[in-house]
Formats: C-alpha cells, sequence, structure tokens
C-alpha cells in the first residue's frame, strides 16, 4: 500500500478551515484589480470600492471548491504525452527563477543566458520523471519584455513534454497564451488538451496581486489549469507559527480559487504552496528548512479535504554549491511532500532558494525523483509478492537469482538508479573514479549532443516566429498600456 505521511488530525484540519472562512468573511482581501471587485460583488460578496476589501461568504467558497475538478489532465506538446494530476498521481517539475547558474563545464557561477534556458527545456526533456518545466531559467542577455516570447518558441522546438510560466500581467500572459494555441492547433485545442500550466502567486498577506489577477483570468479563459501558490513567510508575511501559517495561506488560495471558478467554473486548479519559515537572524527566507516539508504535507491534507488537487515545492535548498547541505534539505522536503500526497513537486536542479540553477543537479534531481516516487508506492503484498511456495521450496540453501519469479518482479519491486555508484571499489575505479557529479555532467553533455529539434509544421514556426518579432519590436509604453483597465478586453481575449 501506498505510505501517506499526515501531520494534522482531522479535528485540527477543521479547525484550520474554519480559521480560514472566518478570515475570508470578517477581514477578506486586499483586490486592487476592479475586473475581480466587479465579478465578486456579481457573485455575492460584500465590496468595500474605496478601501478595495472584498469579504468573501463560506458558501460562495465552498461553491467555488465545488466547481474545480478534482482531477485533470495536462498534455504535452506531443499530445500522446499526458499527465494526469489529481488523486494518488505524483508529479515532478522543474521551478523557480533562476537568475544565475552553475557552469557545467567550469563550475563558474555566471548570469543565466538564453541558451541555459534551451539547454534546461532540452534536459527536461530527456528526464524520466521529471515532466514539466515552469520557465525555471531567467536569461539575463535579452531585454525582460521577450522572455516569454522566446521560452514559449524555445519550448515548441524542444519539448514534448508540457510547458509553464507565470501570470505575468495582462499583455505577456496574453502573448504567451496566443503563443500557445498557435503551436498546437488552436485556441480550442488548446482548451480541449491542455499544454500550459501557469502559477499564480498568492501575495501574503491577504492580497490579489493585480497583475497576478490579470494572468489567472486569462489562463482560466484559456482552460490552463492554475496552481493558487502563496509563498507566506513564517515570521515575516506570516505568524511565526506553522498553524498560523495555514489558515492565512488557505484563506488567500482559497480565495483565488473562488475568482477563478466565479470567472470561468470548472476551470482546473492546483491548491498550491511555497510557504516556508524566515530566518530569524537576518529576516531572510529558509526555503530548505524542514519546515518547509511540514508545511507541504499540511496543504497536502487541506487539500484532499476540499477534493483539490496540490502542488508543493520539494527538493528545495539553501546551499550555494552541489554539496551535502544541498543533499540533506533537498532529500528532506522533497520526500516530506511525496510521502504526504502531494501531486505535483516542483523545484528540481536549483539551489539557493531556487534562484541558482544546475544541470547536473537536475539529472541527479530526476534519479532521486525515481527513488522517491518508489518509496511512497510502499510495499505490495498479496499470494504473489508473499513468495511462500518458492520459499519452502529453496529452504535452507540455494538463491533466487536466477528463478522466474525475480525475473519477473525485480524491475517493479526495486528502483535501479543510473547515477548512483553501487559496483564494488575496485569495479569503480577500474572506471575512473568518478564521483556522481562527474557522472552527472557526463550525462548533461550526452543529452545535449544527441537531442534533436522536434518536426514543426512550417506554417507554425512562420506564426511562432511572426508572433516573437512582434513582442520583440513592441515599446515598453505598450506594456504600460496595457495594463490600465480602460484597455483591457476580457471578453475577446
Amino acid at each position: 500500500m501506498q505510505s501517506r505521511f499526515e501531520v494534522l488530525s482531522a479535528a485540527e484540519i477543521e479547525k484550520i478551515d474554519a480559521a480560514s472562512m472566518a478570515i475570508l468573511a470578517e477581514t477578506g482581501l486586499k483586490v486592487e484589480f476592479d475586473k475581480a471587485l466587479q465579478l465578486f460583488k456579481e457573485a455575492g460578496c460584500p465590496v468595500d470600492d474605496g478601501k478595495k476589501q472584498v469579504l468573501i461568504p463560506e458558501t460562495i467558497v465552498r461553491w467555488a471548491v465545488k466547481q474545480a475538478p478534482s482531477s485533470f489532465t495536462l498534455f504535452g506538446n506531443d499530445p500522446e504525452f499526458i499527465m494526469e494530476i489529481g488523486g494518488d498521481q505524483l508529479n515532478f517539475a522543474a521551478l523557480g527563477t533562476p537568475t544565475a547558474i552553475l557552469d557545467t563545464e567550469n563550475g563558474e557561477h555566471r548570469p543565466t543566458t538564453l541558451d541555459d534556458l534551451v539547454r534546461h527545456i532540452k534536459l527536461i526533456n530527456a528526464c524520466k520523471h521529471i515532466n514539466n518545466t515552469q520557465m525555471d531559467v531567467w536569461p539575463n542577455d535579452i531585454p525582460m519584455t521577450t522572455i516569454h516570447a522566446e521560452a514559449i518558441r524555445a519550448w515548441a522546438h524542444h519539448s514534448r513534454k508540457p510547458f509553464g510560466m507565470g501570470c505575468y500581467g495582462y499583455l505577456p500572459t496574453l502573448d504567451m497564451m496566443k503563443m500557445m494555441a498557435i503551436a498546437v492547433g488552436g485556441k480550442d485545442e488548446l482548451r480541449r488538451r491542455p499544454r500550459f500550466f501557469s502559477i499564480c502567486s498568492v501575495v501574503s498577506p491577504l492580497q490579489m496581486s493585480k497583475e497576478q489577477l490579470e494572468g489567472l483570468l486569462i489562463c482560466a479563459d484559456y482552460g490552463q489549469p492554475l496552481a493558487m501558490s502563496p509563498e507566506a513567510i513564517a515570521g515575516a508575511t506570516a505568524p511565526v507559527t506553522l498553524a498560523g501559517l495555514l489558515v492565512q495561506e488557505n484563506a488567500a488560495i482559497l480565495a483565488h480559487i473562488t475568482l477563478a471558478q466565479i470567472f470561468r467554473p470548472g476551470t482546473p486548479i492546483l491548491y498550491g504552496t511555497v510557504s516556508t519559515i524566515a530566518n530569524m537572524k537576518l529576516g531572510t527566507v529558509a526555503l530548505g528548512a524542514v519546515e518547509t516539508g511540514l508545511i507541504s504535507a499540511a496543504s497536502a491534507q487541506l487539500a484532499r479535504y476540499y477534493g483539490l488537487p496540490i502542488r508543493s515545492v520539494g527538493g528545495v535548498t539553501e546551499a550555494k554549491v552541489e554539496d551535502i547541505q544541498a543533499g540533506l534539505e533537498r532529500c528532506a522536503t522533497l520526500m516530506q511532500a511525496a510521502l504526504a500526497g502531494v501531486n505535483y513537486i516542483t523545484c528540481a536542479g536549483t539551489l539557493d532558494s531556487t534562484m541558482l540553477e544546475s544541470e547536473p543537479l537536475l539529472i541527479l534531481d530526476d534519479e532521486w525523483c525515481g527513488a522517491v516516487a518508489r518509496t511512497r508506492e510502499g510495499i505490495t503484498v498479496n499470494n504473489d509478492t508473499l513468495a511462500l511456495e518458492l520459499i519452502k521450496e529453496k529452504g535452507f540453501s540455494g538463491h533466487y537469482l536466477a528463478e522466474e519469479h525475480t525475473v519477473s518482479h525485480f524491475k517493479r519491486e526495486h528502483y535501479i538508479p543510473s547515477m548512483l555508484v553501487r559496483e564494488p571499489h575496485a569495479t569503480w575505479v577500474s572506471q575512473g573514479s568518478k564521483n556522481v557529479m562527474e557522472r552527472a555532467k557526463e550525462k548533461v553533455r550526452e543529452i545535449l549532443e544527441n537531442h534533436q529539434p522536434l518536426d514543426i509544421n512550417p506554417q507554425v514556426e512562420q506564426e511562432l516566429d511572426a508572433y516573437r518579432k512582434k513582442v520583440a519590436g513592441r515599446e515598453l509604453e505598450e506594456f504600460y498600456l496595457a495594463e490600465q483597465e480602460e484597455n483591457q478586453d476580457f471578453d475577446n481575449l
């Protein structure tokens, strides 16, 4: 049976739920976006236009949660590639916005480039267990206003898996949806088989960001799943107690879910969390803290309580290099999230609170994700796996290596890594005495050398390139003008 790590009792979950409902109904959230205020008002929520404050009654929250699907399917650029999200499904992804990378060849800590982003997409495409890339590398060598267009173009050329980015405001998010629609055959096809996974950042404490909500509504209109993801920091932007943090973040997550369902009932969403504790010595984030795993585990229980799929971080660390600290922290947070039943775990390949990328670490994370998935499967006990008759037959001597029972079961029962050393010392020496990072770097080179771009329809290629050039040719003023609500048309996206 599958293992399940739970940190809250049923009574404690109900207390957190009740406290969250009280926050929503009595304190509410600050919402500085008139379109959202209008939607809440039309749904029956009390709105103070002067204070930009929305109160959300419990009945409306409960209604909204019921509209959201308990599971959904995310498709790849190749529509035959699918990720089932929800229930007992476990999926791994990279995530973060690294602006720096440890160079694979010389170890230099340097700014990330567009080439690093393209390499990253190729590496994710080759991973066995990490099946989604979420705009995980943020290039420094191109204008920020073009990054989203360059990223989707690179994905269309180099990945058969799903893609994702954040909610970046009205015009960039609309660009992303239109480019995704071009790549997969139109808006109707994109709605029918979602390929894009968007992170909607939930601002703490108890706020709704205009730019994030603009992106939320656009992604919902296109039928693309959204992870409502606060990064509350216990002791800084949330109560220092983990229970208090859970109340605050739960209320905020439910508010964002409610808005999505008011706008487009049935929008696929994930209950999400990136929350952690503060480094109380400095007031900074401690994403690699063991408490991150506890928060993820508790959030998984809350998501199940509402019947929703769950996304959390895992494999996160504050380490600045690929050292023992990186291994200890990422193993702790990843294992807690997986055993707690999280459906979609992000942040593979990152260091330093997800701001630093490492390509060989990504490859090792892929291997570790496989081991974690095997752990969550637990131990299957039935007449076949008990092997009672075989044990009796073997008795006091002999071995099981050549048995049919062994051949038929070992690949499922045993997780067999490709990067980790299991050979005897003499064999390891004869093969070059390579440590695991050296082996991972070799794998990075092998993947990139053997990668073959996807075949793209020339018409699609032409349209994508034209759109990319249109984005590149924009003046910054156009982005500012698009943020003015009088210039936004949510009825004709």
